[in-house]
């Protein structure tokens, strides 16, 4: 299975050999069908039966949600994971920030970008102390934030 000219590009959209997808129903099928496979070392979407390679801009998942009192993200697989601040960091295409998830498949994790409401919601509850350096609010605790 090699790349067949889909593309997951920086802000999320998707396309087909140049082709902009506009349809918002399969944007999203898309987007929940974003796989990594670790053994492979490649990122795939799979729909049904069908399975195909993607080449990915960026990020392969985007951060659709986060809530401050427990520090969990939803992703655009739909699935769970608990936000590792300390893997943090801007993007280096336009300032938005990254995080690594998926650690379960990649030691290292693979890069999620968060879309604007769910940064707009973590910098709500990111706080400066009296070093200047920042913290993240997640319930009662406060977490650095060394990447950032």
């Amino acid at each position: 299975m090699g790349p067949f000219g889909l593309v997951l590009h920086h802000d999320g959209h998707w396309s087909h050999e140049g082709i902009r997808f506009l349809n918002p129903k399969l944007r999203a099928a898309f987007d929940k069908g974003v796989r990594f496979l670790p053994d492979e070392d490649r990122f795939v979407v799979q729909l049904g039966q069908f399975r195909g390679q993607i080449e990915v801009e960026e990020a392969a998942f985007f951060v659709r949600e986060f809530e401050p009192g427990s520090g969990r993200i939803r992703l655009s697989d739909q699935s769970w994971e608990n936000l590792d601040p300390a893997s943090l960091q801007p993007s280096s295409l336009d300032g938005a920030l990254l995080c690594r998830v998926k650690r379960d498949l990649s030691a290292s994790g693979v890069l999620a970008r968060f879309d604007h409401s769910a940064q707009a919601d973590l910098l709500l509850a990111v706080e400066q102390a009296a070093d200047g350096s920042f913290q993240l609010r997640v319930g009662a605790n406060l977490q650095a934030l060394p990447g950032l």
